[in-house]
């Protein structure tokens, strides 16, 4: 029986091809294929143009194809047919690498991937490559500490409008809200009611073609919302 290959969880960082890793670039091109995740309206990744630059001409690159919608079933349907062909490529002995944006542990798609993966593949070997998240890569950018001393750091996810934020507002010093682009009146409402709006800045498309710094974080209740936006905050 030939032996499985290997799975490589690989985060590309933010957006910046320079802040990858050299174990990631090392890694990525020993990999006998290269998976990503893409937009199935849309076949392009930005994961893998951020890896780009450092890709050798022999690397073997597959798109794998995720359907955005609020249909549980069907979401979790698109995770296991796409475990399945990182699954096949395994089972015949050769080296896998999931390539993903920012960190492979943080709000990633490859989470999901492994979750799936371990049900066809209880005893699959896995190694998770860590990536520079965009909170860390933002807070840089602004030479912005996130946390000191006896202070705590809330992650959360603005998506569903501050719910967290205002659960724990109260025993938090400083927030990074991602996925800030949806429900913005209400991440603001739960940043003022915390007493963080004062202190707060957004970044978009940090290291990208396009970043921009926002300071005053209502303006962008008037924009079209921006998927990838986040906010830094603190008392």
């Amino acid at each position: 029986m030939n032996k499985q290959g290997k799975l490589y969880g690989i985060g590309v960082g933010p957006g910046d091809p320079e802040l990858l890793t050299l174990k990631a670039v090392r890694v990525i091109n020993e990999a006998d294929v290269v998976f990503t995740a893409a937009s199935a309206k849309r076949n392009y990744s930005l994961a893998m143009e951020i890896a780009r630059p450092h890709l050798s001409d022999s690397v073997t690159l597959e798109s794998l194809s995720f359907t955005m919608t609020e249909d549980k079933g069907a979401t979790e349907a698109a995770w296991d047919a796409n475990a399945e062909k990182i699954a096949a490529v395994m089972k015949e002995g050769k080296n896998a690498a999931f390539l993903t944006l920012g960190d492979p542990m943080t709000y990633s798609t490859f989470g999901y991937i492994l979750k799936s993966l371990k049900k066809i593949m209880p005893q699959a070997e896995v190694e998770t490559i860590p990536g520079i998240t965009s909170f860390h890569a933002a807070a840089a950018r602004l030479n912005r500490t996130l946390v000191e001393g006896e202070e705590s750091l809330l992650v959360t996810s603005g998506a569903y409008g501050g719910n967290q934020l205002q659960r724990a507002g109260s025993t938090v010093e400083n927030i990074v809200m991602m996925k800030a682009y949806k429900n913005i009146k209400k991440n603001n409402e739960a940043l003022e009611a915390t007493g963080m709006l004062k202190n707060s800045v957004a970044v978009t498309k940090c290291g990208r073609q396009g970043e921009e710094i926002i300071q005053d974080i209502r303006s962008l209740e008037t924009r079209d919302p921006d998927y990838w936006t986040l906010i830094l905050a603190g008392k």
